[in-house]
């Protein structure tokens, strides 16, 4: 009989035994080798623990100097990191980006600020009760998208601006265990339009190379217009797709699982969070100094991964609602502020990304 590799864990099989070994590394234990946590005698813990002494959260957290990059983690595999836990202060969340290497590549497979990465592209806080990423009271991001690698994993965090961080405070918990060939890598994209040219559509993804699937889409919205923002259609061009996608969506509320623009009957929008689908914040203006209304939208793929051969690109129009002279309804071209993470698995090696954008265009302003 073929042995578990620990990995694809779910509660049919929860209960068998497997060879794979568990490690986690923290601000406690850098590297996560074996017997080696709790032994720091200086930290950011250094002071609260002066009576208590070596063992007594000396080292809790990290703090990240302005333009500084930091190694979370270096890992020889085969194995799979399987869940990710951090929070940091909300004025960090777009001036802190992270990034992923597979098997000792030079350029990353995932490339996104910390806060789009767990849904919290904002920078206000808002809780997130999805299956792979779940964010709770008060910034707590937690991130179990399954991350197999063969030879080697690397996890750094840039700080993009020139103001040091307070505590950063991280666990990364993974296995190591035989990779089935099979498993792709997890690739993950940002991209910003703001503002959308008018009449142009926004890019999720494009310039996707190789053979895997497409499984998420985490959205901060930002509507530019009075009255109502998400008409415009989500689509998937795959395979050699040019003008004409193979999967053309409806709407975007219709994309994120909800209808008829996530309206309550008091005419209210309705925020909601469910495992694989979730309009989760709504930041709305107070008529004086907060002008724009905010949307944070995700879409798992989850049990419908979207599946490619060759290439892949995704975008997203912007459309609303105007009504002529005449009373009849017109689509609405808009210019909003949209800020897409795109999340993947795929065979390496991957194309190159774009270059992420300087500090002053990540910026929520």
């Amino acid at each position: 009989m073929e042995k578990f590799s620990g990995l694809g864990l779910h509660l049919g099989n929860l209960s068998q035994l497997s060879d794979a070994e568990t490690r986690s590394i923290s601000a406690e234990n850098l590297t996560g080798a074996k017997g080696s946590g709790g032994m720091a005698t200086e930290g950011t813990g250094a002071v609260p623990a002066r009576e208590l002494g070596q063992g007594w959260k000396v080292s809790p957290s990290i703090c990240i100097e302005g333009n500084e990059v930091v190694e979370l983690a270096n890992i020889e595999g085969p194995g799979a990191i399987q869940h990710i836990w951090l929070t940091v202060h909300p004025d960090f969340w777009r001036r802190l980006v992270l990034r992923f290497y597979w098997d000792e590549e030079k350029e990353p497979s995932v490339e996104v600020p910390v806060g789009d990465f767990f849904c919290n592209g904002w920078c206000v806080r808002s809780n997130v009760n999805s299956l792979p990423v779940a964010v709770n009271p008060a910034g707590g991001f937690n991130c179990y998208w399954e991350m197999p690698f063969g030879k080697h994993a690397r996890v750094t965090i840039e700080n993009l601006s020139p103001y040091k961080t307070g505590g950063f405070y991280y666990q990364i918990d993974y296995t190591l265990t035989e990779v089935p060939v099979d498993r792709a890598y997890l690739h993950a994209q940002w991209r910003r339009s703001n503002p959308l040219p008018f009449k142009d559509v926004h890019t999720i993804l494009d310039g996707v190379r190789g053979r895997g699937h497409y499984v998420g889409t985490y959205i901060a919205w930002g509507s530019n217009n009075n009255g109502w923002w998400g008409e415009g259609e989500v689509k998937f061009y795959m395979d050699g797709d040019d003008e004409w996608p193979t999967i053309c969506g409806t709407g975007t509320e219709d994309y994120f699982g909800g209808a008829w623009c996530f309206q309550q009957p008091e005419g209210e929008y309705s925020e909601f969070s469910t495992p694989f689908l979730g309009m989760h914040q709504v930041i709305r203006p107070d008529g004086f100094f907060k002008s724009q209304q905010r949307f944070g939208l995700y879409r798992w793929h989850v049990p419908d991964p979207i599946r490619f051969r060759e290439d892949l690109r995704v975008t997203v129009q912007a459309l609303g609602w105007q009504i002529t002279l005449d009373g009849t309804p017109k689509y609405l071209p808009l210019q909003d502020d949209i800020a897409s993470t795109g999340f993947w698995y795929q065979v390496e090696p991957h194309a190159p990304f774009p270059d992420i954008p300087a500090p002053a265009y990540l910026a929520v302003v």
